[in-house]
């Protein structure tokens, strides 16, 4: 496994903020059966970027024990803006090349912040990682996670009030520390 800066930050941000305070009860499972690819992108180009967000998708489509892929842009699409730009163009890649229904992109970034919310309000960090990311998952295993679950509705009005209940400050130091693991 490729242990690159970004990898461990994001690997730390995993174990410590989505594992640690539950924001996925279904990421500690994958964690424990090692089923988490870890795909760093050192291109910047967009075109680049797209060609290897298909390519992961087709690592999926012939590797079973994959189970979803984490995408990190350690170098690409420091900007929110320009990030959301490009998560638009990857969701419509995957609509084109026929993967609607098999793979789900979910969206992460430093700097992440829900349409109407302040920048500083707590609840964006259920979505702020070390890096820019791309979470690729199989629509199957989101499937059976939801029926195995009793209420995936209320996860994230749960999560939201649990960022807000920890406080900004808390939210930015818990961030932060992955950056330490480096």
């Amino acid at each position: 496994m490729n242990h690159s800066p970004a990898i461990a930050a994001t690997r730390a941000w995993l174990q410590t903020i989505i594992i640690g305070y539950s924001l996925c009860p279904f990421a500690k499972r994958e964690l424990e059966r090692n089923s988490i690819r870890y795909y760093e992108e050192t291109d910047t180009d967009i075109e680049q970027c797209l060609l290897n967000l298909i390519a992961e998708c087709a690592r999926l489509d012939n590797d079973d024990s994959i189970a979803t892929t984490l995408l990190i842009y350690r170098h690409g699409f420091a900007a929110f803006d320009g990030y959301l730009d490009f998560l638009d163009l990857a969701e419509s890649l995957l609509l084109a090349q026929g993967y609607e229904g098999v793979y789900q992109i979910a969206s992460f970034h430093p700097d992440y912040c829900f349409a109407g919310a302040e920048p500083d309000d707590p609840a964006n960090y259920t979505n702020r990682s070390p890096y820019p990311m791309l979470h690729l998952l199989r629509e199957s295993s989101i499937d059976f996670a939801v029926s195995s679950y009793p209420d995936v509705e209320g996860i994230p009005q749960r999560n939201i009030g649990l960022t807000r209940q920890l406080g900004l400050e808390k939210m930015q130091a818990l961030l932060a520390a992955c950056h330490q693991h480096e």
